[in-house]
């Protein structure tokens, strides 16, 4: 389970601090040529692009941000869908931009499964609407039937 959330440059993430003790899985931030390993939830570092390689490994890019943003959610879908194809879950949840949008269309054109958070109850329902119009997910709900979703997927880990 890799997490990205779109996090001002120059500030370090704390998300892996808050998430970990309330997690069953091991939770850790995703670095540089380590490998995707299964059981645990990977967060994307702040200021870096994170791709998944071909060979199930994490790449960081400092390259120029997409949708204003980096790390972008497109780039990290695009580069998982050639490691993982069908195989391949992505979710979009609430945002303030398009990002996702595309990577989401390149998961399901992959035959891979897309979820987005039902915009009407969004926070803010940008990336969540860009994502349904360009992706046409199989699902589209409130956070907590992903929240189930993701449980079941996942083997019953929170």
């Amino acid at each position: 389970l890799v997490v990205l959330v779109h996090t001002p440059p120059g500030r370090r993430s704390l998300l892996p601090d808050i998430v970990g003790p309330r997690c069953a899985m091991r939770v850790r931030e995703a670095e540089d040529k380590l490998a995707v390993a299964p059981g645990t939830v990977w967060f994307a570092p702040a200021d870096y692009h994170l791709l998944i390689e071909r060979d199930r490994h994490f790449a960081l890019s400092v390259d120029d941000p997409v949708n204003y943003s980096r790390p972008s959610i497109d780039v990290l879908f695009e580069s998982a869908v050639d490691a993982y194809g069908a195989a391949l879950m992505a979710v979009v949840l609430t945002g303030a931009n398009a990002d996702g949008a595309a990577g989401a269309r390149a998961v399901r054109r992959a035959g891979g499964f897309v979820v987005a958070q039902d915009p009407t109850g969004a926070e803010v329902a940008i990336m969540p609407r860009a994502t349904i119009d360009a992706a046409q997910p199989q699902v589209v709900a409130p956070l907590p039937q992903i929240a189930a979703l993701l449980r079941a997927v996942m083997g019953g880990a929170s």
